[in-house]
Protein backbone atom coordinates (compact mmCIF):
# COMPACT_ATOMS: atom_id res chain seq x y z
CA UNK A 1 0.00 0.00 0.00
CA UNK A 2 1.17 3.28 -1.17
CA UNK A 3 2.05 6.40 1.41
CA UNK A 4 -0.76 9.00 0.53
CA UNK A 5 0.18 12.83 -0.35
CA UNK A 6 -1.83 15.78 -0.30
CA UNK A 7 -0.96 18.13 -2.94
CA UNK A 8 -3.37 21.85 -1.96
CA UNK A 9 -3.42 24.05 -4.92
CA UNK A 10 -3.28 27.23 -4.66
CA UNK A 11 -2.74 28.52 -8.35
CA UNK A 12 0.50 30.55 -9.28
CA UNK A 13 2.55 29.53 -13.51
CA UNK A 14 2.34 26.37 -12.33
CA UNK A 15 -1.16 26.11 -13.32
CA UNK A 16 -1.22 28.82 -16.05
CA UNK A 17 -1.07 28.94 -19.81
CA UNK A 18 -0.86 31.83 -22.44
CA UNK A 19 -4.31 32.78 -23.31
CA UNK A 20 -3.75 33.41 -27.35
CA UNK A 21 -6.44 36.67 -27.12
CA UNK A 22 -4.56 38.31 -24.51
CA UNK A 23 -0.65 37.41 -25.55
CA UNK A 24 -0.25 36.79 -21.87
CA UNK A 25 -0.37 33.66 -19.26
CA UNK A 26 -2.87 33.47 -17.08
CA UNK A 27 -4.42 30.50 -14.85
CA UNK A 28 -5.68 27.86 -16.75
CA UNK A 29 -5.00 24.18 -15.84
CA UNK A 30 -6.89 22.17 -13.09
CA UNK A 31 -5.36 20.15 -10.31
CA UNK A 32 -5.92 16.53 -12.69
CA UNK A 33 -4.42 18.51 -15.73
CA UNK A 34 -1.09 19.37 -13.95
CA UNK A 35 -1.26 16.01 -11.91
CA UNK A 36 -1.82 13.85 -15.45
CA UNK A 37 1.74 15.37 -16.52
CA UNK A 38 3.76 14.25 -13.30
CA UNK A 39 4.19 11.20 -15.06
CA UNK A 40 4.65 7.57 -13.14
CA UNK A 41 4.06 9.35 -9.74
CA UNK A 42 1.60 6.29 -8.66
CA UNK A 43 4.84 4.38 -8.15
CA UNK A 44 5.81 5.94 -5.07
CA UNK A 45 2.91 7.63 -3.89
CA UNK A 46 -1.03 7.86 -3.95
CA UNK A 47 -2.33 11.66 -4.40
CA UNK A 48 -4.93 13.57 -3.07
CA UNK A 49 -5.51 16.70 -4.32
CA UNK A 50 -7.29 20.10 -2.85
CA UNK A 51 -8.02 22.75 -4.32
CA UNK A 52 -7.48 26.42 -2.41
CA UNK A 53 -7.81 28.42 -5.15
CA UNK A 54 -6.07 29.45 -8.66
CA UNK A 55 -4.51 32.60 -7.45
CA UNK A 56 -1.11 34.51 -9.00
CA UNK A 57 1.81 34.57 -6.50
CA UNK A 58 0.65 38.55 -5.89
CA UNK A 59 -2.98 37.83 -5.10
CA UNK A 60 -1.73 36.40 -1.93
CA UNK A 61 -2.31 38.03 1.39
CA UNK A 62 -1.28 37.65 5.05
CA UNK A 63 -5.04 36.66 5.73
CA UNK A 64 -5.24 33.80 2.94
CA UNK A 65 -1.84 32.51 3.75
CA UNK A 66 -3.12 32.39 7.56
CA UNK A 67 -5.83 30.78 5.80
CA UNK A 68 -3.77 28.25 3.90
CA UNK A 69 -1.86 27.32 7.26
CA UNK A 70 -4.86 26.25 9.36
CA UNK A 71 -5.89 23.85 5.68
CA UNK A 72 -2.19 22.24 6.20
CA UNK A 73 -2.33 21.89 9.73
CA UNK A 74 -5.93 19.79 9.48
CA UNK A 75 -4.31 17.61 6.78
CA UNK A 76 -1.14 16.87 8.17
CA UNK A 77 -2.86 16.05 10.99
CA UNK A 78 -4.91 13.18 9.22
CA UNK A 79 -3.30 9.49 10.26
CA UNK A 80 -3.40 8.45 6.28
CA UNK A 81 -1.65 11.23 5.16
CA UNK A 82 2.48 11.29 5.05
CA UNK A 83 3.25 14.82 3.55
CA UNK A 84 1.70 17.41 1.93
CA UNK A 85 2.90 19.77 -0.94
CA UNK A 86 1.49 22.95 -1.33
CA UNK A 87 1.59 24.52 -5.10
CA UNK A 88 1.69 28.21 -5.02
CA UNK A 89 2.85 31.29 -7.29
CA UNK A 90 6.48 31.63 -7.03
CA UNK A 91 6.07 35.94 -6.25
CA UNK A 92 5.15 35.60 -2.78
CA UNK A 93 6.15 31.94 -2.53
CA UNK A 94 8.46 32.44 0.12
CA UNK A 95 6.70 34.86 2.27
CA UNK A 96 3.93 31.80 2.45
CA UNK A 97 6.52 29.32 3.01
CA UNK A 98 7.14 30.95 5.87
CA UNK A 99 4.42 31.50 7.86
CA UNK A 100 3.51 28.06 7.38
CA UNK A 101 7.29 27.33 8.87
CA UNK A 102 6.39 29.82 11.90
CA UNK A 103 2.71 28.90 12.46
CA UNK A 104 2.77 24.80 12.14
CA UNK A 105 4.54 22.48 13.95
CA UNK A 106 4.52 18.78 12.40
CA UNK A 107 7.14 16.12 11.91
CA UNK A 108 5.63 15.33 8.43
CA UNK A 109 7.02 16.90 5.36
CA UNK A 110 5.29 19.98 4.40
CA UNK A 111 7.02 21.23 1.22
CA UNK A 112 6.21 24.54 -0.99
CA UNK A 113 6.46 24.52 -4.91
CA UNK A 114 5.67 26.26 -8.13
CA UNK A 115 7.50 26.77 -11.34
CA UNK A 116 8.88 29.83 -13.63
CA UNK A 117 7.23 28.92 -16.62
CA UNK A 118 3.76 28.12 -17.56
CA UNK A 119 2.51 25.33 -19.16
CA UNK A 120 2.65 27.09 -22.86
CA UNK A 121 6.40 27.80 -22.58
CA UNK A 122 9.22 24.78 -23.66
CA UNK A 123 10.88 24.18 -20.99
CA UNK A 124 7.63 23.86 -18.81
CA UNK A 125 9.07 22.93 -15.14
CA UNK A 126 6.10 22.65 -13.05
CA UNK A 127 5.49 18.69 -13.75
CA UNK A 128 9.55 17.76 -12.50
CA UNK A 129 9.47 20.77 -9.47
CA UNK A 130 6.16 19.03 -8.72
CA UNK A 131 7.46 15.51 -8.96
CA UNK A 132 10.41 16.27 -6.98
CA UNK A 133 8.49 17.95 -4.21
CA UNK A 134 6.37 14.86 -3.82
CA UNK A 135 9.59 12.95 -3.60
CA UNK A 136 10.89 15.11 -0.85
CA UNK A 137 7.63 14.78 1.00
CA UNK A 138 7.50 11.03 1.09
CA UNK A 139 11.57 10.32 2.35
CA UNK A 140 11.32 9.60 6.27
CA UNK A 141 14.64 11.92 6.06
CA UNK A 142 12.87 14.91 5.31
CA UNK A 143 10.72 14.83 8.65
CA UNK A 144 11.43 17.83 11.64
CA UNK A 145 12.91 19.58 8.98
CA UNK A 146 10.21 22.58 9.16
CA UNK A 147 8.31 23.68 5.60
CA UNK A 148 10.47 22.45 3.02
CA UNK A 149 10.63 24.58 -0.46
CA UNK A 150 11.79 22.44 -3.62
CA UNK A 151 12.09 24.17 -6.97
CA UNK A 152 14.69 23.15 -9.38
CA UNK A 153 15.71 19.47 -7.46
CA UNK A 154 17.20 21.68 -4.83
CA UNK A 155 15.47 21.41 -1.29
CA UNK A 156 15.84 24.37 0.75
CA UNK A 157 14.33 26.11 4.14
CA UNK A 158 11.75 28.32 4.27
CA UNK A 159 13.45 30.15 6.62
CA UNK A 160 16.39 30.67 4.78
CA UNK A 161 14.79 30.77 0.97
CA UNK A 162 14.73 33.72 -1.19
CA UNK A 163 13.85 34.48 -4.73
CA UNK A 164 17.11 36.08 -6.35
CA UNK A 165 16.04 35.90 -10.46
CA UNK A 166 13.23 37.15 -11.94
CA UNK A 167 12.77 34.24 -14.73
CA UNK A 168 15.56 31.87 -13.73
CA UNK A 169 14.82 27.75 -12.97
CA UNK A 170 17.23 28.17 -10.13
CA UNK A 171 15.85 31.26 -8.99
CA UNK A 172 15.01 29.25 -5.51
CA UNK A 173 18.51 29.86 -3.21
CA UNK A 174 19.60 30.15 0.32
CA UNK A 175 22.15 32.70 -0.22
CA UNK A 176 23.45 33.02 3.54
CA UNK A 177 23.25 29.19 4.17
CA UNK A 178 22.78 27.51 0.93
CA UNK A 179 20.09 24.26 0.04
CA UNK A 180 19.23 21.57 2.22
CA UNK A 181 19.88 18.92 0.01
CA UNK A 182 18.95 18.06 -3.39
CA UNK A 183 16.54 15.30 -5.37
CA UNK A 184 18.28 13.06 -7.65
CA UNK A 185 17.09 10.18 -9.19
CA UNK A 186 13.86 10.53 -7.31
CA UNK A 187 15.31 10.36 -3.53
CA UNK A 188 16.62 13.20 -1.58
CA UNK A 189 19.70 13.67 -0.32
CA UNK A 190 20.27 16.20 3.06
CA UNK A 191 23.78 17.76 3.56
CA UNK A 192 23.03 19.64 6.58
CA UNK A 193 20.22 20.31 9.46
CA UNK A 194 18.19 23.47 10.65
CA UNK A 195 19.53 24.17 13.86
CA UNK A 196 17.11 27.22 15.13
CA UNK A 197 13.74 26.23 14.34
CA UNK A 198 10.99 28.76 15.69
CA UNK A 199 7.63 29.07 16.38
CA UNK A 200 4.33 30.94 16.78
CA UNK A 201 1.37 29.97 18.14
CA UNK A 202 -1.43 32.09 16.62
CA UNK A 203 -4.83 31.48 14.94
CA UNK A 204 -4.77 35.86 13.53
CA UNK A 205 -2.75 38.06 12.17
CA UNK A 206 -2.07 41.38 12.11
CA UNK A 207 -2.03 43.21 8.51
CA UNK A 208 -1.12 46.75 9.31
CA UNK A 209 2.60 46.01 9.52
CA UNK A 210 4.69 48.59 6.60
CA UNK A 211 8.02 47.26 5.19
CA UNK A 212 10.19 50.79 4.02
CA UNK A 213 13.63 50.18 2.47
CA UNK A 214 15.90 52.80 3.03
CA UNK A 215 18.54 54.96 0.14
CA UNK A 216 20.75 57.54 0.49
CA UNK A 217 18.93 61.05 1.91
CA UNK A 218 15.85 59.29 2.86
CA UNK A 219 14.12 60.94 6.09
CA UNK A 220 11.06 60.21 8.28
CA UNK A 221 8.30 60.83 5.69
CA UNK A 222 7.05 57.47 5.16
CA UNK A 223 7.73 56.70 8.55
CA UNK A 224 5.15 59.71 9.79
CA UNK A 225 2.83 58.68 7.33
CA UNK A 226 2.29 55.05 8.70
CA UNK A 227 1.94 56.39 12.22
CA UNK A 228 -1.02 58.74 11.03
CA UNK A 229 -2.40 55.89 9.07
CA UNK A 230 -2.74 53.15 11.92
CA UNK A 231 -0.10 50.62 11.66
CA UNK A 232 0.69 48.62 14.12
CA UNK A 233 4.53 47.78 13.70
CA UNK A 234 7.21 48.81 10.67
CA UNK A 235 10.12 46.79 9.22
CA UNK A 236 12.82 49.11 7.85
CA UNK A 237 15.11 47.43 5.11
CA UNK A 238 18.36 49.47 6.42
CA UNK A 239 21.89 49.85 4.93
CA UNK A 240 24.73 47.53 5.54
CA UNK A 241 25.12 46.28 8.90
CA UNK A 242 21.83 48.36 10.14
CA UNK A 243 22.24 51.97 9.27
CA UNK A 244 19.81 54.90 8.33
CA UNK A 245 20.28 58.14 7.25
CA UNK A 246 19.86 60.83 10.08
CA UNK A 247 16.91 62.19 8.82
CA UNK A 248 14.96 58.64 9.56
CA UNK A 249 16.06 58.89 13.43
CA UNK A 250 13.51 61.62 14.31
CA UNK A 251 10.62 59.26 12.83
CA UNK A 252 11.67 55.71 14.51
CA UNK A 253 11.82 57.40 17.47
CA UNK A 254 8.23 58.76 17.07
CA UNK A 255 7.17 55.10 16.15
CA UNK A 256 8.43 53.68 18.93
CA UNK A 257 7.19 56.39 21.65
CA UNK A 258 3.85 55.36 20.01
CA UNK A 259 4.40 51.95 20.93
CA UNK A 260 4.67 50.75 17.20
CA UNK A 261 7.65 48.42 17.19
CA UNK A 262 10.17 49.19 14.95
CA UNK A 263 12.10 46.15 13.19
CA UNK A 264 15.67 46.55 11.39
CA UNK A 265 16.67 44.38 9.02
CA UNK A 266 19.30 44.97 6.17
CA UNK A 267 18.65 45.79 2.71
CA UNK A 268 21.54 43.47 1.20
CA UNK A 269 20.87 39.72 0.14
CA UNK A 270 23.09 38.07 3.20
CA UNK A 271 24.80 39.10 6.24
CA UNK A 272 23.08 39.73 9.89
CA UNK A 273 21.95 43.73 11.23
CA UNK A 274 24.04 44.56 14.81
CA UNK A 275 24.50 47.41 16.79
CA UNK A 276 28.38 48.27 15.41
CA UNK A 277 27.84 51.99 14.45
CA UNK A 278 27.53 54.47 17.13
CA UNK A 279 26.97 57.64 15.12
CA UNK A 280 23.89 59.25 14.41
CA UNK A 281 21.49 56.75 12.07
CA UNK A 282 23.97 54.12 13.19
CA UNK A 283 22.66 50.42 14.77
CA UNK A 284 23.78 51.45 18.35
CA UNK A 285 21.48 54.51 18.29
CA UNK A 286 19.07 52.69 16.99
CA UNK A 287 18.92 49.96 19.37
CA UNK A 288 19.48 52.41 22.48
CA UNK A 289 15.99 54.43 21.09
CA UNK A 290 14.37 50.97 21.57
CA UNK A 291 14.72 49.42 17.62
CA UNK A 292 14.44 45.74 16.96
CA UNK A 293 16.80 43.90 15.47
CA UNK A 294 15.77 41.27 12.93
CA UNK A 295 19.12 39.16 12.92
CA UNK A 296 19.33 37.66 8.77
CA UNK A 297 15.53 38.17 7.37
CA UNK A 298 14.91 40.03 4.43
CA UNK A 299 12.32 42.30 4.66
CA UNK A 300 9.28 40.42 3.60
CA UNK A 301 10.10 37.57 5.91
CA UNK A 302 10.15 39.92 8.98
CA UNK A 303 7.35 41.88 7.92
CA UNK A 304 5.26 38.53 8.01
CA UNK A 305 7.21 37.59 11.81
CA UNK A 306 5.93 40.74 13.11
CA UNK A 307 2.43 40.38 11.45
CA UNK A 308 2.26 36.83 13.59
CA UNK A 309 3.85 38.39 16.66
CA UNK A 310 2.03 41.27 16.85
CA UNK A 311 -1.46 39.23 16.91
CA UNK A 312 -0.39 37.55 20.10
CA UNK A 313 1.63 40.93 21.97
CA UNK A 314 1.85 44.76 21.15
CA UNK A 315 4.36 44.48 24.14
CA UNK A 316 7.65 45.85 22.38
CA UNK A 317 9.97 44.06 24.88
CA UNK A 318 8.15 40.85 24.49
CA UNK A 319 8.64 41.57 20.40
CA UNK A 320 12.40 41.96 20.80
CA UNK A 321 12.76 38.98 23.24
CA UNK A 322 11.23 36.86 19.88
CA UNK A 323 13.24 38.57 17.35
CA UNK A 324 16.44 39.12 18.79
CA UNK A 325 16.94 35.63 21.40
CA UNK A 326 19.57 34.09 18.60
CA UNK A 327 21.99 37.46 18.58
CA UNK A 328 22.17 38.69 21.72
CA UNK A 329 23.47 36.51 24.70
CA UNK A 330 21.87 37.80 27.91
Amino acid sequence: MNKKVAVIFTGGTISMKVDPRLNAAIPALSSEEIMAMVTNIEKFTDIETINYGEYPGPHITPKMMLELSKLVKQTVARDDIVGVVVTHGTDTLEETAYLLDLTIKSEKPIVVVGAMRNSSELGYDGPSNLSAAICTAISEEAKNKGVLVVMNNEVNAASHVTKTNTLSLDTFKSPEFGPLGIVDNDKVIFYRDIVNHHHIETDSIESKVALIKCAAGMDSDLIDYCINAGYKGIVIEAMGRGNVPPEMVDGIEKSIDKNIPVVIVSRCPTGRVLDTYGYLGGGKTLRNAGAIFGDNLPGQKARIKLMLILSITSDINAIREIFEKDIYTK
